[in-house]
């Protein structure tokens, strides 16, 4: 019983008041007898929520019959004296739901109550309450339902006064659980004994149990739980609840583990939204760039700062999601909670963190179907919960209901610096550091997860920067040479190329036309910081795609278009495999340089020259017509193949002069010879 929840219902009728109890925002359950006045409706009904000591204070309002439906006129005599009132505008007091119970067994059960009896309210009391304890006598009911028998009772009656009238509607607990209802005083008893109606018999009417589901504090059901003398008060409620509550694994932070200062404010502002908004930042990304360690980062700090339950459920397929909630649900011990129908108490964890005022976390890790994800969303109505995902998609659903996206990229060049440095320094290994290290850092592409590799590979092989360098670059190296999966120190669970490649499944599926993968066997081909959008209107590329598409549909043979490989470059886009945005030409294509080495690297041998010649053919055909007026075109265009991508030409060069001729003193004397 929750004081905060107490009403004291009003009706200007004989009796003037009666007594309720707040089982929902607006849903309040009290007696059926208290709305009636002789036989009719209560013309106007008012309420008062709370008690004066307890929460905010009492809040006032109007409030309607909402069952029985007093549309269909009103009940016969003998129907369950209990009734719903719906109030004006929801009253947040407390979260905690209801939970229904039936008391069972031979020994009486304790219960207690509150509510606003006429003996302790005088004429012009604004209502004062009473408590209520007793016992209730499992095997002694009456026709009217539970007997409640008081230790303490009010002084005798004085004729026709019943001192307990205002109490008709309170809401009598048994162990946490909430009984009955009480209607009525025993006049043979000199109206010293009070009578409840058993919650179980209303439950069991059409509507009541839909209403208390639907409308109820968030975890109500209609879920009866039996109730006996040895029942103890903390298996009824949360009190058995450990806090903080944490669910799933959070992974542990890498070592030399960089804040990533700017990225971490982004996640706090879109975090904080404006005004009530709060919003879930979404950390979007390729493979490695750490994404998955800037939620657990922030995991780890919701913990310290106080946060109550901290949910982390990977999101790679949906039932995971489920799985996850429903544990969460378990060890919350929230009400209806059966563990045999994992998504029903998945449901009542999001209806719990709708309106909790705990702090929470919960954090969907590497989402890999947000169609899929979308009605498991975690909301906060009262702003103390926020919810994180990771994922590799850039996809519109991304952002809907409240959400933001962020995108993740790779190490600055000083982060990635500080991380080499740091992690070498930490293992003792510095002197592996030497004046190669920023550009193996640059040759790294600056990737979280393969400066991670690199600098466990350095530690185990006892490599300087400079000779590592040396073997990443040797074009004979491949990438699991050079960043083995036994230098995997963090737990990341994946080959390098794996990692990088991860999503490449899920974007071929998607893709209906057949053009993705060649696509991206063109785009790795090219210069990894960038190339012209242009180029893939070019006939050669498009020939290419042509011949190359591995749909199967009658017309897979068709000429591409412009249009579709625009489209397979934004696929490729939102599954992180490249960058397409023409709003950066001439660099509008870009792929990280990794990312391109593992595609070339798993791209079938016999593919590579059809590749190199429309890959050369189409950039002969975009570089302006004028570079070096004495070079071959064609060379000029492989050399520029070779080397980054200039988005001007240089100009000519002058033209060498004709030598100047020396002054007729300054010429050499030509001697005839002799005889």
């Amino acid at each position: 019983m929750d004081p905060r929840r107490l009403v004291w219902v009003r009706t200007g009728g004989p009796g003037g008041s009666g007594s309720g109890y707040l089982i929902g925002p607006q849903l309040v359950l009290t007696a059926l007898h208290v709305v009636l006045v002789e036989g009719r409706w209560a013309g106007r009904v008012e309420v008062r929520v709370g008690h004066p000591r307890y929460g905010a204070g009492p809040v006032s309002q109007r409030a309607w019959v909402r069952w029985p439906d007093p549309q269909l006129g009103v009940p016969p005599a003998d129907a369950l004296d209990v009734a719903l009132l719906w109030l004006e505008e929801p009253v947040m007091a407390g979260d905690e739901p209801v939970r229904w119970g039936r008391p069972s067994g031979v020994t009486p059960v304790p219960f207690e109550g509150a509510g606003f009896p006429a003996f302790a309210a005088g004429t012009d009391s604004p209502g004062h309450f009473e408590y209520l304890p007793g016992e209730l006598p499992v095997v002694s009911t009456s026709p009217s339902g539970w007997v409640l028998d008081c230790p303490v009772w009010p002084a005798p009656g004085q004729g026709e006064r019943r001192l307990w009238a205002g109490a008709s509607g309170s809401a009598i607990f048994c162990h946490g659980r909430l009984v009955g209802v009480a209607v009525e005083d025993d006049w043979a008893m000199d109206f010293r004994r009070l009578h409840a109606v058993p919650v179980h018999e209303a439950l069991s009417l059409p509507g009541f149990a839909d209403l208390v589901s639907q409308h109820g504090h968030v975890g109500t059901t209609a879920v009866l739980e039996d109730v006996t003398a040895q029942t103890t008060k903390a298996s009824a409620g949360r009190e058995d609840v450990v806090w903080p509550v944490e669910v799933g694994t959070t992974p542990t932070l890498a070592s030399a583990f960089q804040p990533r200062s700017v990225l971490r404010e982004q996640i706090d502002t879109a975090r904080a939204g404006s005004g009530s908004v709060v919003l879930a930042p979404v950390l979007s990304g390729g493979g490695g760039v750490g994404k998955t360690q800037l939620a657990a980062a922030c995991a780890t700090d919701a913990l310290k700062d106080g946060a109550e339950a901290v949910v982390w459920a990977p999101a790679t397929e949906i039932q995971q999601v489920i799985t996850q909630y429903a544990r969460a649900a378990a060890a919350l011990h929230l009400p209806g909670v059966t563990g045999q129908d994992p998504e029903t108490d998945a449901e009542l964890l999001l209806k719990w963190l709708a309106t909790t005022r705990r702090r929470w976390l919960v954090v969907l890790d590497d989402i890999a179907d947000p169609a899929a994800v979308n009605r498991w969303w975690p909301t906060s109505r009262t702003g103390t919960g926020w919810a994180l995902a990771t994922t590799r998609r850039k996809d519109a659903l991304l952002t809907g209901g409240g959400r933001t996206r962020i995108d993740v990229d790779v190490y600055t060049a000083a982060e990635a610096d500080a991380y080499l440095r740091a992690r070498l320094t930490d293992e003792g290994m510095d002197h592996l550091l030497d004046d190669s290290a920023p550009a193996l850092a640059e040759a790294l592409g600056y990737l979280p997860l393969a400066l991670g590799l690199a600098a466990a590979h350095l530690i185990n092989e006892g490599l300087t920067c400079t000779t590592d360098l040396q073997q990443f670059t040797d074009r004979r190296t491949r990438l699991e040479q050079a960043l083995p999966e036994t230098a995997d120190t963090e737990g990341y669970g994946r080959q390098i190329t794996a990692a990088l490649l991860l999503s490449l499944d899920a974007a071929q599926a998607a893709d209906t036309t057949g053009l993705a993968i060649p696509a991206l066997r063109l785009a790795a081909l090219f210069d990894p910081a960038g190339h012209p959008h242009t180029l893939w209107t070019k006939p050669h590329l498009l020939n290419y795609l042509t011949n190359q598409r591995t749909a199967e549909e009658p017309s897979a043979r068709q000429q591409v278009t412009a249009d579709q490989a625009h489209s397979a470059l934004r696929l490729l886009h939102r599954y992180a495999l490249l960058t397409c945005d023409t709003r950066a030409e001439p660099r509008a294509i870009r792929i990280h340089a990794l990312t391109a080495r593992a595609v070339r690297e798993n791209s079938p041998t016999a593919n590579l020259p059809a590749l190199a010649r429309a890959a050369a053919d189409a950039l002969l055909h975009t570089w302006p017509e004028v570079d070096q007026p004495y070079a071959d075109p064609r060379r000029n265009a492989a050399r520029q193949h070779r080397r980054p991508y200039r988005p001007h030409p240089r100009p000519p060069l002058a033209p060498r002069r004709a030598p100047r001729p020396l002054p007729r003193r300054q010429r050499p004397v030509r001697r005839r010879p002799g005889p």
